[in-house]
């Protein structure tokens, strides 16, 4: 077990998750997404207006991931329904990815929502994070695409777990 803590994070976070947002999306899309389209999205879902109106108006709740007293990535959720989530994010530094982190992340998360049920959208080309949710019970619902503006689609998985 790592010294791992998902924290509550506060509007005052919101330049931390812009950041990391931005490093992990570096590490994460360039082999799947187009660079243009990449910055889009960033600008998009990461700006301070964005995420702002995330954790204000949409009732985004979002937790710094913390490793070893360094914050290493984040979780952003929504209620659907009571014990009903949608996971929005989940990004992890790759520089300490694949040690079993984003499970034991994953499992404190839903014991923290008391959730029996989550949703997530994941993009169709991102095997990685499909086999990691396919590895921890998910499992695929439905094929979506989403139009996200200037021309870009996403063209995503929804996958679900019941608890």
């Amino acid at each position: 077990m790592q010294d791992v803590k998902l924290i509550k994070a506060l509007t005052s976070d919101i330049p931390t998750i812009s950041s990391l947002a931005y490093r992990i999306w570096k590490q994460v899309y360039p082999d799947i997404i187009s660079q243009e389209q990449i910055d889009y999205m960033l600008q998009l879902m990461y700006s301070n207006e964005s995420l702002s109106e995330q954790m204000g108006a949409k009732a985004h709740l979002f937790y710094l991931i913390e490793l070893e007293s360094e914050c290493v990535g984040f979780v952003s959720v929504s209620n659907e329904s009571p014990n009903n989530w949608h996971l929005n994010k989940f990004y992890i530094d790759q520089k300490v990815a694949r040690k079993g982190l984003g499970t034991e992340v994953l499992a404190d998360l839903l014991r923290l929502l008391q959730a029996k049920q989550m949703t997530l959208t994941v993009n169709r080309q991102n095997y990685k994070a499909i086999n990691f949710y396919f590895k921890n019970g998910f499992r695929i619902e439905r094929v979506a695409d989403f139009n996200i503006g200037n021309g870009y689609v996403m063209n995503d998985f929804v996958m679900m777990l019941e608890i």
